[in-house]
């Protein structure tokens, strides 16, 4: 059976009289010049009538009926308004290129285009999330100075961002570049669970790390007691089993979903879409990003109060050791001008002596004690500097943190409780949600390298050693990097 499609008004007279030329008995040269005048007319009318047609848009086939369903049919002029041919009527098989059919290449450039450029960002995040935190895995394992408490948990964290790059956003990419998931319904699964798990570690990572640096600066006296070696691998331990109760778990055992999808996904077993339930979505949320976030902002925040308590004392004790270093020179100064005033009163020698090797002695214990006080004071000094500046750049960590990760669980959850009819979001923006918490995971590692320097000058001195023909210190103290 040919596919039908109407044939247009205006070549209807030259068909109908094609067709009739058929059944009026006349001579063969007289049927050869009506048939070829006909096919000329009604080809000449079709053209035309193709010509004033609109570009935009086309008719879609409708393959099980056979025949077309559309915007806008050239016999009626009405939308999908078109009459089937039935049994016993002659059909005419028109195969005419529409618009609808044919792939500009403009169109076909700049899919090409799109598709390079996502291509590069998503290959550029994953491949500096992995050679990063492997950077900071290597550097403190080599450098003793950063093995600290804690950077076990920022080793720990560098190794969940990794795996983070290394098992979802592979997957994510993979989707994203193809359009459809290729390793099937089991492998969908898998990936669901790990993108899950490891955000989930990543989180709950930054959320001990803010409680670590709480009991450093606003409790230091009972930090050697509270973290402990011990204490520290229990909270990692914490950090690395929790994720599992909310991924593998229910994912596996299909709690996370409706019933609605599990039927969805027994039909078409190919299909990963992560569909939630609203108790799933707030649970999951809840103990992955909006627990941990609270944490954190609160602990950062009396880090805050207490670095600005610090702060006035400090700028008190730089006042004191100005005020006692001004003491020194003057009394120093005093005791020149008492030795010289004695060198020219010889008649007051005995005397003068023995009040300057008074004084002498007098001035050398108070000089000693301020001497030893101020040190004591600048190594106190020196102490809070280093450990707010470690604050300030896990509290930068913190921020940069919840920039990447809050537009991603605001969108989650209100999706999940209004309903995607309700609250609809377009398919790029629920991608670019995606990549921007991904792109945290990235972040980390330049953040450490930018802000301390311990870290700054362990990375130059691990990249020195693992690429000694591309890195090279200059005399002046600073790495040039030869490619």
């Amino acid at each position: 059976m040919f596919t039908s499609r109407s044939v247009p008004p205006t070549a209807q007279p030259e068909v109908n009289a094609l067709l009739g030329a058929a059944t009026q008995p006349i001579t063969l040269p007289g049927a050869l010049a009506t048939v070829a005048s006909a096919l000329a007319s009604a080809g000449s009318a079709t053209l035309t009538s193709l010509a004033m047609a609109p570009t935009s848009g086309g008719p879609e086939v409708d393959g099980a009926a056979g025949g077309w369903n559309g915007t806008g049919d050239a016999t009626s002029g009405a939308a999908g308004d078109h009459q089937p041919v039935g049994p016993g009527t002659n059909a005419v098989n028109l195969t005419v290129p529409t618009a609808s059919t044919i792939v500009e290449p403009a169109d076909r450039l700049v899919e090409l285009t799109v598709l390079c450029l996502k291509s590069l960002i998503f290959g550029s995040i994953i491949i500096g999330a992995v050679l990063g935190n492997a950077l900071v895995i290597i550097s403190v394992h080599k450098n003793r100075k950063l093995r600290v408490i804690t950077n076990y948990f920022v080793v720990s964290l560098a190794m969940a961002d990794m795996l983070v790059a290394l098992c979802a956003m592979t997957f994510n990419a993979s989707v994203e570049l193809s359009g459809r998931w290729l390793f099937g319904s089991f492998m969908c699964d898998v990936w669901n669970s790990l993108d899950v798990y490891f955000s989930t570690a990543s989180i709950l990572h930054l959320c001990c790390i803010s409680v670590d640096r709480y009991f450093a600066i606003v409790r230091p006296l009972e930090y050697p007691l509270y973290m402990t070696q011990r204490t520290v691998f229990f909270m990692l331990a914490n950090v690395w089993v929790l994720p599992a109760l909310i991924s593998f778990t229910p994912i596996f055992l299909g709690w996370y979903t409706t019933a609605e999808h599990l039927a969805a996904l027994k039909i078409n077993p190919d299909l990963c879409i992560f569909v939630v339930n609203k108790s799933y979505a707030i649970i999951s949320s809840s103990i992955s990003f909006w627990i941990p976030g609270i944490v954190m902002v609160t602990m950062y925040y009396r880090i805050y109060k207490e670095a600005v308590r610090q702060r006035k004392a400090l700028s008190r004790t730089s006042s004191n050791i100005l005020l006692n270093s001004v003491q020194i020179n003057n009394a120093s100064n005093t005791l020149h001008a008492n030795h010289h005033h004695h060198n020219h009163h010889h008649q007051h020698l005995h005397h003068r002596n023995h009040h300057l090797r008074a004084s002498d002695c007098d001035l050398g214990i108070d000089i000693k004690d301020i001497q030893h006080d101020t040190h004591s004071e600048l190594s106190d000094l020196d102490g809070w500097r280093a450990e707010h500046k470690a604050a300030r750049t896990l509290g930068i960590i913190m921020g940069v943190f919840l920039l990447c990760w809050l537009p991603f669980f605001l969108w989650y959850v209100i999706t999940t409780l209004c309903g995607e009819e309700a609250c609809p979001c377009p398919d790029v923006v629920i991608t670019v949600l995606f990549w921007i918490g991904y792109f945290n995971s990235t972040l980390n590692p330049l953040i450490y390298a930018y802000f301390n320097r311990d870290f700054r000058e362990a990375f130059r001195n691990t990249l020195q050693s693992l690429l000694p023909c591309f890195v090279r210190r200059s005399p002046y103290g600073h790495s040039v990097y030869y490619v």
